[in-house]
Formats: C-alpha cells, structure tokens, sequence
C-alpha cells in the first residue's frame, strides 16, 4: 500500500476549517439563549414615557386644547395611534405633532390622584365620573331610538318608520300655510275660538304629503330646549275666529315640552290638503273629536328630544302633526306626513348602523 504524506498547506485548511464549523455552533446556540432570555425577561417601559399607557379611560389632550376620550395610546414614530372609547375600540391615529404630552400625563396624573390609586391590581381601574357625565351627555344628543339606530344631530325632526322589517327615521320637514319647508322650528301662531264649530285654517299644496310612512302608528322625535339655534319664528298670523279677539299674546315657545301635540287628518281636496280646527278644551277629556289623534308626550333623558306617540293607529290618509301653543291658539306650521303601506320607501333616510367588533392588525413599526 502506497501512503501519501499529509503536506503542511493541506493540514493547516483543515485545522481551519475544523475551527470555522466549531465557531459557528457555538455562535448559534449563543444566539438561541440570547433570545430565548430575551423572551422571558422584556425590557420594562418607563412609566414616564408617552409612548404607550395601559387600557383605561383617559384624555389624550391635543394643542388646540380639544381632547379625545381614549382607552390607550402610543407613539409609532411620527404619530400616535390610540384605540377610541368612544367609537366602539377603533383604533386611529393623530400626528404626534398635534398632541400635548405634558397636559395629558398631568391631566392623568390628578385624575388618579382624585379616583385613588389604591385599588388592587386585580380590579378594574376606576371610571372618572366627569367622563362618564360626558359620555352620557354626548349619547344624549343622539338617542338610540332602535337596535343600531339613533336621532341624528343634523336633524330637528323625524318620524319613525319600518320598511320591509327594517326601522328607518324619516326627516320631517316643517310646512306652514306659504309652503315653505323648513327642517328647523318655525311658529307661526293662530287664535282659534275654542268653542268654535270646525273651519278651514291651513291649506297644503298638493294631495299628497311628500313623507309617507309605512305603518299606522309612528312614532315622531322633535328637538327641544335647543338655545343654540336661531328663532325663526315668521310673524303672528290671524284668521277668522268666528267673533272672538285675535289678538295674539306670547307664549311658551315652540318645541317646548311646556306645548301640547295632536295630529289631525286632513281633507284631500283637488291638489290641496285642508287642515280644520277643532276644540282644544276637549282634548284630554276622554271626548273624541272627528279627524283629530291626541298623543303622548315624553322628554328623552338629557332634554334634547320629545317622543310623541298617537294614542291610536291611524288609518289610511293624509295627516298632519299640529302643536297646541295654549287654551286657545295653535301653531300653523305643521308636520305633514300620509299613511299608505305600499308607498315606495322614502328618500333621504336614516338606516341603522350595526357597530362592529373592533379588529386590530399588527402594523409594522414606520
């Protein structure tokens, strides 16, 4: 057998490349302790840094001194992202830029102080009650007046409706006897001799209202104690009141929880619709009157909406929802609607808007 000796150039690549395979296994298995360390014991975040807070209810204060109620929030380089506690947990985001970090951490800071920070780590945190009153005065500006359905801000009256099994809210607008329409409240005030026999005081273009509901008993929702929006009451109006005076006095204003509501059916002329007067002291009484509903009347928690009701189903027509200003005057600009079940669904309305489940994707970091 032929040997051939090993020369010293071949011993030395194999001695380093013995070294090179034995580095690397121990740079490896380094690295696996390293980060299995590092997934047993993360770095703990300072608790004075902006960039994120634990879930709970809080203010997240911007420059121009507005605020957003959030349940959490954190820095993602140039802007915060915080999850909303007033839209159902959706997550948003605002450039860092706008937020004032110190008025939130002190903002945060006295509030704990106030609600105590002694609870045990195990409970939930506290809910400042100042939120929750503000929570609950900004529901009450949108009551929800079915599943997934609530009053709107834009509006000043609806009308409650069910289209094929779904509830919607119809916009209604105000008429008064020039046909102007109006989604606002407008007063346009009319002494009516209280033991008068029944006459003509509002006509109405056309044979049909332009709101048709679908249903014999709606439900109707007006704004109330609204200070904010501008009288547009027209000027007092007179009719003929059969002897007596016409002069007109102040009262309550419209819309107020102080005035009554009927809903009279109208008279369907050739391209008109005749509202008649009737006798106010009767109402209430228990004493029917011929074309005329009464209602209940109800102020929904805050005193930004009056629910009025028909005390009995209406039959198929043409009405009108007439306010009852005091003993002996009403107000002439009405809220007209019909009843017919196979109009076709009405424009404009108001659908229920299910809230979904907040679903939150990991981001990469930017």
């Amino acid at each position: 057998m032929t040997t051939h000796p090993v020369t010293p150039a071949k011993g030395f690549v194999q001695a380093a490349t013995f070294l090179l395979v034995a580095a690397g296994l121990v740079f490896c298995t380094a690295s696996v302790g390293l980060g299995q360390a590092a997934q047993q014991k993360p770095l703990p975040v300072p608790a004075s840094s902006p960039d994120t807070t634990t879930p709970h209810r809080t203010r997240l204060i911007l420059r121009d001194g507005s605020y957003q109620i959030v349940m959490s929030y954190r820095v993602v380089g140039n802007v915060v992202r915080y999850i909303s506690a007033e839209r159902g947990g959706e997550e948003e985001e605002v450039p860092a830029s706008l937020v004032d970090f110190a008025a939130t951490r002190r903002w945060e800071q006295e509030h704990a102080a106030a609600s105590g920070d002694n609870a045990s780590p195990t409970q939930a945190p506290p809910i400042d009650p100042e939120l929750l009153k503000e929570e609950a005065d900004r529901a009450a500006l949108t009551p929800e007046v079915a599943k997934d359905l609530r009053l709107p801000e834009e509006y000043d009256t609806l009308i409650l409706d069910t289209f094929h099994g779904t509830p919607e809210l119809v916009p209604l607008p105000q008429t008064n006897s020039d046909l102007n329409r109006n989604t606002a409240h407008n007063l346009l005030r009319a002494v009516i001799n209280p033991l008068a026999a029944a006459h003509q005081i509002i006509t109405l273009k056309g044979e049909r209202s332009y709101v048709q509901v679908h249903v014999a008993q709606p439900v109707l929702y007006l704004r109330v104690g609204d200070e904010s929006v501008a009288p547009t009451a027209g000027a007092p109006f007179t009719v003929d009141t059969h002897g007596v005076t016409s002069a007109i006095k102040n009262g309550p204003g419209g819309g107020s929880s102080q005035s009554r509501y009927v809903i009279v059916r109208a008279d369907v002329r050739t391209d008109e619709r005749v509202i008649a007067s009737f006798q106010i002291n009767l109402l209430g009484s228990g004493h029917l009157q011929q074309d005329v509903v009464e209602t209940t009347t109800e102020v929904l928690p805050g005193g930004h909406w009056m629910k009025i009701t028909p005390t009995q189903p209406l039959d198929f027509g043409e009405y009108a929802l007439m306010e009852v200003i005091s003993d002996n005057a009403v107000n002439l600009s009405v809220w007209d609607f019909g009843v017919h079940p196979v109009a076709p669904e009405n424009r404009d309305v108001i659908k229920p808007e299910p809230r979904r489940p907040a679903t939150l994707e990991r981001r990469a970091n930017r």
